[in-house]
């Protein structure tokens, strides 16, 4: 091993290999607009979304803001008693009583949460006489900018969209080439409450959220959605159209250009939403003021100053990773066909990487709002009672969407996860309380903006198996530490960090009670959504001891002792801790060789169900590895072969990433090519039965729409490529056989680095890794390791 050092760090970029005329790994294109949602192409600043569908002569854009959402604050003492209930569970579950415990969990339940809205739909109608020709709609995702073109009657007629975070503003760009053909009309709808006029040739919407929103799993119900003129969020729109001729021309509900040649349209959106805990009816921000100075100033600017400043602000991110998987035969097709290819079994390596970088792309555009993470569906949602409410799924969901942050060099889009996380724990402590009857503070099973952290099911109709989790709280906060292990930020760790993992962790602590042989044990417990079938016949979601809890109560305890040494403070409680975790019911190796979900060894109701809940501590955990616990890797192995490879989007992002900790880089690819199955769209109603996959549009399939997969993919590919611990870096640890070639740049490692390599034959030709703080760490590639020390700034430079 040769190495040298450089100082400045420059960022190296290793040469890729040619594309050829094959597909580009950086863009969706279509020969026809889009019918469905899930054939949209999505653009975002991080807080205002919008789905484009490219019509001809009518184009539709589904518009999102982050913060519109129904409700407002949550009272977290909606069920002051509850706690009161706990001793007859655990007196049932004592007395083997599942039936009972499952009764009683219902006690211990509250509101549902609240649903993520859709703002409304934006319509640009064209006068276009004649049947469209070479008709083009793509996304650059390299520089997150939308394009549509077509011909009619020989006139050539593009349009060119962005969303720009710097100006808060979206902006269509509209051309013919032919002077003065260029004809259309504005108009807004809503779903929600709403009224719109024009003023001075501009376009404005206003209205308002509801006041409460009902899951759409509920059904057909009375007053599923209520609405309330003095209550609930506000939001505003307005548009303006800067042309260079021809004549503005408005209506009462509609602006437009006639006989122009090229025209700009200028779209600002804004909400009254304040804060988790204000009122946005009557403490929240004046949305009309907003979007109004929003459109002033975006307005007062030029098109190609505006693209000059939305490609800087944008690139300065995306650009950080690239990634190469070697040469690719794959011909150029529309993106719908090249899934359909793909699904057939043929190579597409461009796809592969066009999937990855996707991920990325849907992170910076959705994760830019300070307290306000990407839900379910990002920020893209066309329903007012959308799937899941479109809200916070804390059990898997809502981190799964920020595995790819840190290792995939985009830490600063965690920080809305990890700012919402100190909202939680201001109602998590009363939920603590008062359904448990201890301190520190958690999160159960569901989310929204108001940060609402009770366990749901309207007060007793909700199955436990899903609504009576109680673990959010440990499984968040370890997203704290993670940021931390990344970045080495020891400012954010002792500042924001370490009191909400005290938290977490001293809820976890007063929350355990000794089993039968003096053992640390939860009590009741519940595994995600999954259910068992106990010797006697019990079907049931109730018991004592489930695995998932007591994984993420290590991966919880470990980390909280680590910032407590690494800060040299809080000795007292560390002891209690670790004292803890030493008493914890160990992990169980079942009689099929599996990782037990359960206390004891029973079945599955659904042995190839899609939470994996209970190999938390093997991913995203960290405590169980085929390096130093290799009996419990080989239980989660035969845990993952027992559940099969087939299951839903997200699911299978998770099972994908469990694969690559497992070091089996071709079954992580095996599956990885099966995230990509092609999934045809939803229409008007969701066909569950067909699995999970990927839409046109390469948003994931649950289904229906779920981002989460996205991420849990995108993460995974970084996974198989580098994986880290706080003291070493591994190399190609996963790469599958098909990825023999290739270079990857600006992947992130903990310990602060940065790796980048070039690889051929699957050995290491060309590295570097830059250190972000001065610090040490080996680099393991195959048997071989390498110590390594450096400071801050520096960049190490080796050949294997």
């Amino acid at each position: 091993m040769k190495y040298k050092f450089s100082l400045p760090f420059i960022l190296v970029f290793i040469v890729n290999l040619q594309y050829g005329f094959s597909q580009s790994p950086n863009t969706l294109w279509f020969k026809q607009p889009a019918q469905y949602f899930e054939e949209s192409l999505v653009l975002g600043n991080g807080k205002m979304g919008a789905s484009v569908f490219g019509g001809v002569t009518s184009d539709q854009i589904y518009l999102n803001d982050a913060t519109l959402w129904s409700g407002e604050p949550v009272n977290p003492n909606m069920n002051p008693e509850a706690y009161k209930h706990i001793p007859a569970i655990r007196e049932a579950l004592k007395n083997e009583n599942y039936k009972l415990a499952d009764q009683f969990q219902r006690k211990l339940q509250g509101k549902f949460s609240e649903s993520y809205a859709p703002l409304g739909t934006l319509f640009l109608e064209f006068e276009n006489v004649g049947d469209p020709k070479n008709y083009r709609r793509e996304l650059n995702i390299s520089e997150a900018i939308s394009k549509v073109s077509y011909e009619v009657n020989g006139i050539k007629f593009t349009r060119e969209y962005f969303i720009s975070y710097s100006d808060q503003i979206m902006v269509i760009k509209l051309k013919s080439s032919k002077k003065g053909t260029l004809n259309f009309q504005v108009k807004f709808e809503s779903q929600l409450k709403n009224s719109v006029s024009t003023v001075d040739n501009m376009l404005k919407a206003k209205g308002y959220a509801p006041i409460h929103a009902e899951p759409g799993y509920r059904g057909n119900m009375p007053n599923a959605v209520v609405f309330d003129e003095n209550k609930g969020t506000r939001f505003a729109t307005q548009v303006k159209i800067k042309n260079s001729d021809g004549k503005l021309t408005a209506s009462d509900q509609s602006v437009g250009l006639s006989g122009g040649t090229e025209a700009l349209v200028c779209i600002s959106v804004a909400t009254s939403f304040n804060g988790f805990d204000k009122n946005p009816a009557t403490q929240g921000l004046n949305a009309e003021l907003l979007a109004g100075n929003q459109l002033k100033k975006a307005f007062s600017k030029s098109f190609d100053k505006l693209k000059k400043t939305h490609l800087a602000d944008y690139q300065k991110f995306f650009n950080r990773v690239s990634l190469n998987l070697g040469k690719t035969d794959a011909p150029d097709l529309p993106t719908d066909e090249r899934l359909r290819r793909y699904a057939e079994g043929k190579e597409d390596k461009n796809l592969e990487v066009l999937y990855f970088q996707f991920g990325r792309y849907l992170l910076i555009s959705s994760s830019r709002t300070p307290g306000v993470p990407a839900n379910l569906q990002g920020i893209w949602n066309p329903h007012l009672r959308p799937p899941w409410s479109s809200n916070y799924t804390t059990n898997i969901n809502a981190e799964e969407n920020y595995w790819l942050a840190e290792n995939t060099n985009l830490s600063e889009f965690h920080w809305p996860l990890l700012s919402f996380i100190k909202n939680l724990a201001t109602t998590g402590k009363i939920t603590a309380r008062t359904y448990y009857g201890v301190n520190g503070w958690t999160v159960c099973h569901n989310s929204d903006i108001w940060a609402m952290s009770n366990p749901v099911g309207d007060f007793g109709t909700g199955d436990p198996n899903w609504a009576n989790w109680n673990m959010g709280g440990a499984w968040l906060s370890t997203h704290l530490w993670e940021h931390y292990q990344f970045t080495q930020d020891l400012k954010f760790l002792k500042n924001d960090a370490y009191e909400l993992m005290k938290g977490a962790a001293l809820f976890c602590l007063e929350w355990l009670v000794e089993d039968k042989n003096g053992k640390l044990i939860t009590s009741p417990s519940t595994s995600p959504e999954n259910i068992y079938k106990t010797p006697e016949g019990y079907v049931g979601a109730t018991l004592y001891g489930g695995s998932a809890d007591l994984a993420m109560i290590r991966e919880c305890f470990q980390q909280t002792i680590q910032a407590s040494k690494v800060l040299n403070q809080d000795a007292g409680f560390r002891s209690k801790l670790e004292e803890a975790l030493s008493k914890l019911y160990p992990y169980q190796i079942g009689k099929n060789g599996n990782l037990q979900e359960w206390y004891y060894d029973w079945e599955d109701q659904e042995p190839q169900h899609r939470h994996q809940s209970h190999l938390f501590g093997l991913y995203p955990g960290n405590h169980i590895s085929r390096a130093l616990t290799p009996d419990l890797a080989n239980a989660c192995r035969k845990t993952l072969e027992i559940k099969g490879d087939e299951t839903t989007g997200w699911s299978k992002g998770w099972r994908i990433n469990l694969w690559a900790r497992l070091l089996d880089g071709n079954h992580a690819y095996k599956m990885y090519r099966e995230l990509l199955k092609y999934v045809e769209p939803d229409g008007v109603k969701t066909n569950y039965a067909r699995g999970g996959g990927t839409y046109p549009n390469l948003f994931d399939a649950h289904p229906p729409f779920q981002i989460d997969g996205n991420f849990g993919g995108a993460a995974a590919v970084a996974e198989m490529l580098v994986q880290s611990t706080e003291n070493e870096i591994h190399l190609l640890p996963a790469c599958p056989d098909v990825w023999e070639n290739g270079s990857v740049n600006g992947i992130c490692a903990r310990g602060g680095f940065v790796v980048s390599m070039e690889w051929t034959n699957k050995a290491i030709t060309k590295m570097s890794i830059y250190a972000k703080t001065s610090g040490k760490t080996t680099l393991c590639f195959g048997d071989v390791k390498k110590e390594i020390s450096l400071k801050k700034g520096q960049t190490m430079e080796l050949s294997w």
